[in-house]
């Protein structure tokens, strides 16, 4: 962008904001930076201006940036949830199209601020984020690059299985309390399987001792209930896992607790920006030329892909189906839900502050959307893809089901000392949709790597009950007998 659009833009922004603000929108300031495709790029590949290094980066930015240059896709704007709020545009971006992505981000900063989900987000995750950056580098120039990179593929492998509830963030401050007690002439082995010494001179006892040996002699530890969180039960009672190690860990699950709410409204969330920004941009004194080329842009943005739901498409559908039904309530909608008409933006503001995607898909998604969106189930048979389904229920229900848990499989830690040998027992709660199993056995050392003896998965496989285990060489499988 020129000096001459820059300036355009900076007036736009001015005039758009307010217009948020008009409607109702309530958002953190914003910051707007205009960069090239390469910064733009490795921000879309690192999640986050201000993350630390890792090989697998690398690879996503290879793979988006090559598809931009070929032209295949494209990323318009990045927007981080922060306060001040930060919106980073593609210098290659026409001033139309930067117009249009500001309005779009205004209403993203908007849900960051008020849906429920992200109540318990930090705000200062950009600054959190390069602080930890700064500690796993003193790590790879302590330990050496690889050890930390070791350590971080097993962390990113597992990742994902965290608690994002209120309990679950609350977790391991309970946790660290009650170690503090322990430590303190309250000792209580579950909660003490780190090593954290009972006396300054118990290392005098096992001088001389292997390493093996003095491994076998640490405490072990038995969940008390099923535990969701995965990598905090890793972090606080792993029987190998040295404190930089830990803390490493420690830096991964944080990261992934505040990416969570956003893997859990995608739908929501874009399909109210969506929505915001083409409110915004007909509001806006655009010519012709820019009118034609905004139709295009959006369009492409909400246009339904064949193979998969479109959050863009599908959000905005709903959206704009709760203000029509709010504002012109049938008859029997008024005398049985006492709905008055005129409320569908009131409707929309209370649903943004109160839903995920699960409810919203599960509350709002209607017969008529799903008929009027042709949505519809389909599997590959032979080699054809065949629709299996179209009652709209099942459909409606497949969906909700696609979302629980941000579309993450459950699994939850049944057992720290399985076999009373130490090795660790998870579960899956399986609920008719079974694991990759390509992806279960590559994730099996990592999770022997962090835990350091035999690990187990309890999974159901063709209707049948099976374990997987790893013993740090090979992964099994056996069927649990009826």
């Amino acid at each position: 962008m020129n000096n001459e659009e820059m300036a355009a833009l900076e007036q736009s922004i001015e005039e758009m904001t307010q217009l948020a603000r008009d409607f109702g929108l309530d958002f953190y300031p914003m910051r707007y930076e205009v960069c090239p495709s390469d910064v733009i790029y490795t921000f879309g590949a690192y999640g986050m201006p201000t993350r630390f290094s890792h090989w697998s980066f690398g690879k996503s930015f290879h793979k988006m940036k090559l598809e931009y240059d070929l032209g295949m896709s494209r990323i318009y704007e990045l927007v981080i949830n922060s306060d001040p709020c930060y919106a980073f545009l593609l210098d290659g971006n026409t001033l139309l199209q930067n117009k249009t992505v500001c309005a779009h981000v205004l209403a993203h900063c908007d849900f960051f601020k008020n849906n429920a989900t992200f109540r318990y987000t930090s705000r200062d995750m950009v600054e959190r984020m390069a602080a930890s950056a700064d500690r796993i580098r003193h790590y790879e120039l302590k330990y050496g690059r690889q050890a930390v990179e070791e350590l971080i593929d097993a962390g990113l492998a597992l990742s994902e299985h965290v608690d994002a509830s209120t309990d679950g963030r609350n977790a391991r401050a309970k946790v660290k309390q009650q170690q503090y007690r322990s430590r303190h002439g309250e000792y209580d082995p579950v909660f003490h399987s780190v090593d954290h010494t009972r006396s300054p001179y118990d290392d005098l006892w096992s001088i001389g001792e292997t390493a093996e040996a003095k491994q076998q002699k640490k405490p072990m530890v038995k969940a008390r209930a099923a535990q969701k969180d995965i990598m905090l039960f890793v972090i606080e009672h792993s029987p190998v896992l040295e404190e930089w190690e830990r803390d490493v860990l420690s830096i991964l699950r944080e990261e992934m607790l505040y990416f969570w709410p956003q893997m859990e409204t995608k739908i929501m969330n874009e399909g109210w920006a969506t929505y915001w920004h083409l409110r915004i941009m007909r509001e806006m004194n655009l010519t012709d030329e820019e009118a034609v080329e905004f139709a295009k842009m959006h369009s492409g943005v909400v246009l339904p892909s064949r193979t998969s739901i479109n959050p863009y498409h599908l959000g905005l559908a709903i959206w704009e189906d709760i203000e029509k039904r709010w504002n012109n309530p049938t008859e029997e909608e008024r005398e049985r839900h006492h709905r008055e008409p005129g409320q569908g933006r009131a409707k929309m503001f209370e649903v943004r502050e109160m839903e995920n995607d699960v409810a919203f898909l599960r509350n709002y998604l209607t017969k008529q959307l799903i008929e009027d969106l042709d949505l519809y189930l389909y599997q590959k048979v032979g080699n054809d893809w065949r629709v299996v389904e179209t009652d709209w229920e099942k459909v409606r229900d497949s969906l909700v089901a696609s979302r629980v848990n941000g579309g993450i499989p459950v699994l939850y830690v049944e057992d720290g000392d399985y076999n009373r040998n130490g090795e660790l027992f998870i579960k899956h709660e399986y609920e008719g949709v079974e694991l990759d199993l390509k992806h279960l056995e590559k994730t099996m050392p990592y999770l022997y790597r962090v835990w350091g003896r035999n690990c187990h998965v309890q999974t159901v496989v063709e209707g049948r009950e099976t374990i997987f285990s790893h013993d740090g060489k090979r992964t099994q499988r056996r069927f649990v007998k009826d």
